[in-house]
């Protein structure tokens, strides 16, 4: 079988799809990915590359062809807007000729926001006429107004229309939370819409490997260390713990580790020097390959997302990670990702979104709770990702979608 995956990330950036990538090639599919200049998260056009020019190379055997791509720069809405649409844009002009003589048995779109990259990923299937595979990871457009960037009604219904448009010429489209079943089949009609969660690599549920020199960060060498890893964006509600932080400056063993940057990182930073929080840290982001060994000395890890509609439906790629790290989990967000944490799972506590007072006083009641019964939470969450998100199953599951859409094809042939 042979693969086009549509991803404007890829390696090296860091996305879930590269761990997928590279099992297929494993199990010997043949994969070609069509992806952008690597710009991600700092917004700069990564050494080695530039910004304009076609690219063809390898990645642990897959063959990956990039396109120009206008870097996103940092927090500037309409540098991220260009560096969206100049994807859609190069993916239609130079895909088709990149990949002008490969053949395929099927089109897979790794459908991180925003959806419109799908839009070459559809030319590209009428084109070689193969069908198309969409991995939908993010609403819209209900994630533009949830995070502010649009409000304009009629923008969002022109949005919409696109969305559906995307849809209507998708053959297969999986979704990462079992909540995003029914708002994705209410503008796809007539398609089939199938649960596909996200998972991790294997390491987090692993020893940390010798092999990996984990970086000092004294704030994780003592106490109760809350570790936040990911974005720290507008989506995440990072207010929630600063607020948190503050009601608990005078708990000397607790404190918050927040790994990763983003929009709302600076804002962090001046917040800590501004109210004198000594016990919230903003380390930074440190490699991929060293945050299970970080993860696994912490207290306890925390996820958080703003209060809006979306997000409840959501269940974010960090918990999975947070389950297989195996240590207990603070969920401070509504709705699907709160109930797996604290229902499904039984890995840790949840309380609603953006709720200062509760996550404060979840973390002193995880921070007071015995160490057997925090062990407990964890192997809780340890065992519910083996059970539910081990890669090698779901990679073998993908497989199985693939393979049932291509052949599709040939029936209809």
């Amino acid at each position: 079988m042979k693969v086009l995956v549509v991803s404007q990330y890829f390696w090296p950036e860091n996305f879930r799809i590269n761990e997928v990538v590279g099992s297929l090639v494993e199990k010997g599919v043949e994969v070609d990915v069509l992806t952008g200049k690597p710009n991600y998260p700092e917004g700069d056009i990564f050494s080695g590359y530039r910004a304009w020019g076609c690219v063809n190379e390898s990645w642990s055997g897959a063959t990956v062809f990039r396109v120009p791509l206008f870097p996103r720069g940092a927090r500037s809405p309409l540098r991220l807007a260009f560096n969206y649409f100049s994807f859609v844009v190069a993916g239609l002009v130079f895909g088709p000729w990149l990949l002008r003589k490969r053949r395929y048995d099927v089109v897979f779109v790794y459908g991180l926001s925003p959806i419109l990259l799908a839009i070459p990923a559809v030319f590209l299937a009428w084109v070689k006429r193969r069908k198309l595979i969409v991995w939908v990871q993010d609403l819209w457009p209900e994630s533009l107004s949830a995070t502010g960037y649009v409000r304009n009604r009629n923008a969002l219904r022109v949005v919409e229309w696109v969305v559906r448009w995307i849809y209507r010429h998708t053959d297969l489209l999986l979704v990462q939370s079992r909540a995003f079943v029914a708002p994705v089949s209410a503008l796809a009609p007539g398609k089939p819409v199938r649960y596909y969660p996200n998972s991790v690599d294997a390491t987090f549920a692993e020893l940390p490997s010798p092999n990996v020199v984990l970086p000092e960060v004294p704030a994780m060498e003592e106490g109760f260390p809350v570790v936040f890893a990911g974005n720290v964006g507008v989506g995440q509600a990072v207010e929630v713990i600063v607020e948190a932080a503050e009601l608990l400056k005078d708990v000397p063993h607790i404190r918050f580790v927040v790994f990763g940057q983003g929009s709302r990182w600076e804002w962090m930073r001046e917040q800590v020097q501004a109210r004198g929080l000594t016990n919230l840290h903003l380390p930074g982001r440190f490699p991929a390959d060293t945050m299970p060994g970080l993860m696994q000395k912490a207290g306890a890890l925390l996820v958080t997302l703003a209060d809006e509609p979306i997000f409840a439906l959501t269940v974010p790629n960090k918990v999975q990670a947070y389950l297989a790290a195996g240590r207990p989990i603070l969920a401070c967000l509504n709705g699907e990702g709160a109930r797996l944490v604290a229902e499904d799972a039984e890995a840790g506590l949840s309380v609603p979104a953006q709720d200062g007072k509760a996550l404060a006083a979840a973390v002193l009641q995880l921070y007071q709770m015995p160490a057997e019964d925090r062990a407990r939470l964890g192997g809780n969450g340890r065992r519910y990702f083996k059970a539910h998100f081990d890669h090698d199953k779901l990679v073998e599951e993908l497989m199985a979608h693939l393979g049932a859409t291509s052949k599709s094809v040939e029936e209809t042939v």
